[in-house]
């Protein structure tokens, strides 16, 4: 057991535990880092090791899509000269990579379709993993997609912007992240208008499948269809958009969040998988609150959310035959950013900013829920917050071995890697 979870655990006063507590979150973590980190972990080593550094502030962007590429030598980033609001029309985002044997950032491009949860939505193309990569941008009138090579030459530009691929290289899929700027700021893009604006559940506006080889688009499954689907009385009023696309691990299937606002503030989601034309819908949970998710393999997903039954929360493990069951009950209590290792014995997750601003970074074995922290890092919500917050996001490399984030703990945006051989290998 830890050090400081050990004292914790003793039959202490609870002023007395309190006051450790405090000291060990106060003063040891601003002056004596090293002990801090040993109280936590029982270990004085600093695990994160930083791949960008200042002035300019550096960052991946989401937790669902692997910055490295096939080689492991490069990591995909962005690149941003400020770190304090939201990104504007005209603000332009440098997109490129990290050579990691020498930590250089090297920028191959610019775009005006950023934001700070998911960045362009950098990720390697599965036709050459090593070479050619995606990102998102802004040209005339509307969002595009574009693809690169390791020169920075465009090779393709696709007439809507790429939110996910199809690991076998021949779709993609694409949302209104215009409407996303309305609806869900810090995941649109800022300088195009909705053209659905005015409209509640647009019929000609959803889930979109791009044909990769002639560019081609199709909408697959569209509001207006979600919304007629089972109608719920929150529904009234509510304007509805899709976020959070992820294909299975082999692209059998596509998962996607069909989100309505309730009120001024409030909204619900309604978590569904499809097959990649769009056929065999079906809503995997409709308990009213769905957060992060991801595949393990093709038929089952691990997602925090309402439990369909008791409405608690929790990590639920769901499969595509309705089967529901709690994962970490005794020790995952929160919401985080969870993915499944590559070989599926592992899932990295996260925390938001507890009381004292700090998040968690952790291991956690499946399916027994045994956690290992790997770090605690600094993110002040007076800071970073709201639009422009910066999550860790963690994702794995390829092989298991190492794990990246995004964090502010040392005063910029910047990108890490951590380690986790000694577990997972």
């Amino acid at each position: 057991m830890r050090p400081l979870a050990t004292i914790n655990a003793l039959p202490l006063p609870w002023r007395i535990k309190n006051g450790l507590t405090l000291w060990a979150e106060g003063r040891v973590r601003k002056q004596r880092p090293a002990l801090y980190r040993w109280l936590h972990f029982g270990d004085a080593r600093d695990r994160a090791e930083p791949v960008s550094f200042g002035p300019k502030h550096h960052f991946f962007g989401y937790y669902d899509k692997s910055p490295w590429n096939a080689s492991q030598s490069a990591v995909l980033a962005h690149e941003s000269s400020f770190n304090d609001r939201a990104p504007g029309p005209d603000d332009r985002v440098a997109v490129g990579i990290i050579h990691l044997a020498d930590r250089r950032f090297e920028p191959l491009a610019e775009t005006r379709a950023w934001n700070w949860q998911q960045g362009a939505m950098l990720q390697w193309h599965p036709a050459d993993r090593e070479r050619l990569f995606v990102h998102n941008d802004r040209r005339d009138d509307r969002y595009v997609g574009v693809v690169r090579d390791l020169s920075g030459s465009e090779v393709r530009v696709y007439d809507r912007p790429v939110y996910a691929l199809l690991p076998d290289a021949k779709s993609a899929y694409s949302v209104n992240f215009a409407r996303l700027a309305d609806l869900r700021p810090g995941y649109g893009y800022a300088g195009l208008p909705d053209p659905f604006v005015r409209e509640a559940h647009p019929e000609a506006d959803g889930l979109w499948q791009i044909d990769l080889a002639s560019g081609a688009t199709r909408l697959v499954v569209s509001l207006d269809a979600l919304a007629r689907r089972n109608p719920k009385p929150s529904m009234q009023g509510g304007m509805h958009y899709l976020n959070h696309v992820q294909p299975s691990r082999s692209g059998r299937w596509i998962a996607f969040f069909h989100i309505w606002t309730v009120g001024e503030h409030g909204w619900e989601v309604r978590f569904y998988v499809c097959r990649p034309d769009g056929s065999e819908l079906r809503c995997l949970l409709d308990s009213g609150r769905v957060s992060h998710y991801d595949w393990q393999g093709d038929d089952a997903i691990l997602v925090w959310a309402n439990h369909p039954e008791t409405g608690k929360p929790h990590f639920l493990h769901v499969g595509l035959d309705g089967a529901v069951c709690v994962f970490g009950a005794d020790t995952l209590q929160e919401d985080g950013h969870c993915t499944f290792s590559p070989d599926g014995r592992w899932v990295l997750n996260d925390t938001y900013p507890d009381r004292f601003d700090m998040r968690t970074l952790m291991l956690v074995q499946w399916p027994s829920g045994r956690r290992i922290d790997l770090a605690r890092l600094h993110s002040p919500k007076s800071a970073w917050w709201g639009e422009i917050r910066c999550d860790l996001h963690p994702r794995w490399r390829p092989d298991g071995k190492q794990v990246c984030i995004d964090s502010v703990h040392e005063g910029t945006r910047q990108m890490y890697v951590i380690d986790v051989e000694e577990w997972t290998a």
